[in-house]
């Protein structure tokens, strides 16, 4: 069997900044101001993003603070189904992919995001890639700061449920960031790298992607790089 671990922002959907805004909104919430300095979120956890920004605005990340604030960033995340519809979009090629994907014996896809659960499900499903995924496998932003961590969670949940070993030979990663490629490696899958976000091509070769493809609209091409990687 082969576990494909999908990303979500930039290389599923595109949501428009709406996550960075909505951190914002629940940071002035909850401090009574709003961030002067964010953290950069490209291809990092919801935990990673919200202790660098409390840090980096003179806010201590304590249990208690982190997990209020992901309770009213889930929240307020929800409120915001009109403007996520209105904004956001599925990426070029990307229902076609995850269809064609779905399509093969033996494959099983979730994904491996930054995001919450629910917050990855409610964007995922406004755009019509639900259906095709098994979030029950996943691995979320905010079981770990480290994303690497989240590799073997998601093959741990993954062969508990489908009764196989899901290891580096038959677990891929497909993603956007260096980061994602880091996560993959360290994490002990294969990297399969779309350059849809803000990283280039030769960006995503040079971290080490396994394979580098432009976008998701060549549906042939992505299959064949997905199971090829898992295969090598």
């Amino acid at each position: 069997m082969l576990l494909v671990l999908w990303d979500v922002d930039q290389t599923l959907v595109n949501v428009d900044g709406l996550g960075g805004e909505t951190f914002a909104e629940v940071f002035r919430r909850l401090v009574g101001r709003l961030p002067e300095n964010s953290p950069p979120m490209s291809g990092r956890t919801d935990l990673d993003i919200l202790g660098e920004m409390l840090r980096r605005n003179g806010v201590a990340p304590t249990s208690r603070t982190v997990a209020r604030f992901q309770r009213e960033f889930e929240a307020a995340f929800h409120d915001k189904v009109a403007a996520l519809r209105r904004r956001g979009r599925a990426l070029p090629g990307a229902v076609d992919a995850v269809a064609a994907l779905a399509a093969r014996p033996g494959v099983v896809q979730s994904v491996l995001t930054g995001n919450m659960r629910s917050v990855a499900e409610l964007k995922l499903a406004t755009f019509g890639l639900a259906a095709w995924l098994d979030f029950e496998v996943g691995a979320y932003g905010t079981e770990s700061v480290t994303r690497a961590d989240l590799v073997p969670l998601a093959q741990e949940r993954a062969g508990r449920k489908y009764g196989a070993v899901f290891d580096a030979r038959s677990t891929v990663l497909v993603g956007d960031t260096p980061n994602d490629v880091a996560a993959g490696h360290q994490g002990g899958a294969r990297v399969v790298a779309v350059a849809t976000g803000r990283t280039s091509a030769a960006e995503l070769r040079a971290a080490g992607a396994d394979v580098v493809l432009p976008d998701l609209t060549d549906v042939d091409a992505v299959v064949a790089a997905v199971t090829g990687s898992a295969r090598r």
